[in-house]
């Protein structure tokens, strides 16, 4: 399941309890992010275990376009996370609709 950015920012503005995840890089996440923990896509195998506690909460995973948190999003269902949504378009498309802050 895939979240939009609208549906995105609505939640973070009215402060909704989710995990919020970047798997970008350390230099994306310097240079703009929403505010979400960074768990680069490659080292997310590893970081699972101490995601454990939040197995049956909302986990918004995002990146630069879909495309990793897509990747992030299987990885964690398959380890038995169940509600994980992917941003749509990532924070380029976030960036495109509400600009850079």
């Amino acid at each position: 399941m895939n979240i939009k950015v609208q549906e995105l920012k609505q939640k973070l503005e009215a402060g909704e309890k989710f995990v919020l995840l970047d798997v970008r890089e350390l230099h994306e996440h310097q240079e703009f992010n929403l505010g979400g923990k960074l768990i680069p896509l490659r080292t997310l195998p590893f970081a699972i275990p101490d995601l454990e506690a939040h197995k049956e909460e909302e986990i918004v995973v995002y990146c630069r376009t879909g495309q990793r948190s897509g990747v992030a999003q299987q990885l964690l269902q398959r380890a038995g996370f169940t509600n994980v949504r992917n941003l749509e378009g990532g924070v380029v498309s976030w960036a495109t609709i509400f600009g850079v802050e």
